[in-house]
C-alpha cells in the first residue's frame, strides 16, 4: 500500500527466454538469500528469511512480462510483505497524527514553544525512519530489480532513457 514500488522497462529478449534465464535461480543480497519462483503463471521474487534472527523489512516482487512486438515489456512490482507491513504503516500514520495535533495546537493557541517541538519531533521520527527503510527495504528493491534488468540484457528504456545497469 505505501511501500509499493513498480519499474517498467523494455528488453530484447523474448518472453519465454527471459522466464527462462529468471526461472530457479537465487540472488543474494546482503546475505539473504531470494528466490525466483513461478506461482500460478507470475513469477515471483521470494525472500528466504526463515534462518534470519533479527527483524528485517523485505520486499516481494512480482515480474509481469507482456511481449510488443520483437521487445518484451517487463514490469517489476515490489511491495512488502504483509507480515512485516504493520510496523511501518503504524509508524506513517503516527507521524501524521503527530503533525496535524502541531497544527490543531497552533490552531487552539498553545505556545509556539510546543508547536516547534512536536514538528521537530515528527520530523525526526520521519527522516530517522526514511533513513533506515533507504538502507534496508529500498535497498533489497533497488537491488532486486538490476537483478532482473541484468537478466534481460541490461537495457532499459523507460521511455526515451537508456542505461547499462550492473549489480
Amino acid at each position: 500500500m505505501f511501500f509499493t514500488k513498480t519499474h517498467n522497462f523494455n528488453s530484447p529478449v523474448p518472453k519465454a527466454d527471459l522466464k527462462k534465464r529468471l526461472m530457479g535461480s537465487h540472488v543474494k543480497i546482503h546475505n539473504l538469500d531470494f528466490e525466483i519462483v513461478e506461482r500460478d503463471g507470475e513469477v515471483l521474487i521470494v525472500p528466504h528469511a526463515e534462518q534470519e534472527e533479527s527483524i528485517k523489512t523485505l520486499p516481494m516482487t512480482r515480474v509481469d512480462m507482456t511481449e510488443q512486438g520483437n521487445q518484451t515489456r517487463v514490469k517489476v512490482t515490489s511491495e512488502m510483505r504483509k507480515v512485516d507491513s504493520g510496523g511501518p504503516q503504524l509508524l506513517v500514520i503516527f507521524c501524521i497524527f503527530l503533525f496535524i495535533g502541531a497544527f490543531v495546537f497552533r490552531l487552539v493557541g498553545v505556545d509556539w514553544n510546543v508547536t516547534f517541538i512536536l514538528l521537530g519531533a515528527d520530523l525526526l521520527i520521519f527522516g530517522f525512519f526514511l533513513y533506515r527503510l533507504q538502507k534496508g527495504y529500498f535497498d533489497y528493491v533497488r537491488k532486486v530489480r538490476s537483478y532482473v534488468i541484468e537478466k534481460g540484457d541490461g537495457l532499459v528504456s523507460s521511455g526515451s532513457m537508456h542505461a547499462q545497469v550492473a549489480i
